[in-house]
């Protein structure tokens, strides 16, 4: 199992998450569509060469994204993160991908 997070500008976030839980990602037990999202302050500077969907090249921006945080098996992995990165409109978004420790109990 793995945790996917990822962030993306208040614009975006429901189309991003839908594509996501389409490809797989967010099941848990008898649950699907599972994510914890947070509200927080984007910064970059795009550089030269880039084509920024928020900003111009050169000047920081701030930007509110929200931290979208969800499970993902490693089955749909490959497929969760093709959905995230054709739906998010960044042109290289940020995205940790986390190898979660399973636990008897």
């Amino acid at each position: 199992m793995f945790k996917l997070v990822f962030f993306v500008p208040e614009s975006h976030v429901e189309a991003v998450k839908a594509a996501v839980f389409e490809a797989g990602a967010g099941k848990l037990g008898d649950y699907d569509s599972c994510a914890w999202q947070v509200l927080g302050q984007g910064q970059f500077r795009p550089l030269s060469g880039s084509n920024p969907f928020i900003g111009e090249q050169g000047q920081i921006e701030r930007v509110p994204e929200y931290r979208v945080e969800m499970v993902c098996e490693e089955a749909a992995l490959e497929g969760a993160l093709g959905a995230l990165l054709r739906a998010h409109p960044y042109e290289e978004p940020a995205y940790d991908v986390i190898q979660l420790v399973q636990l008897k109990r």
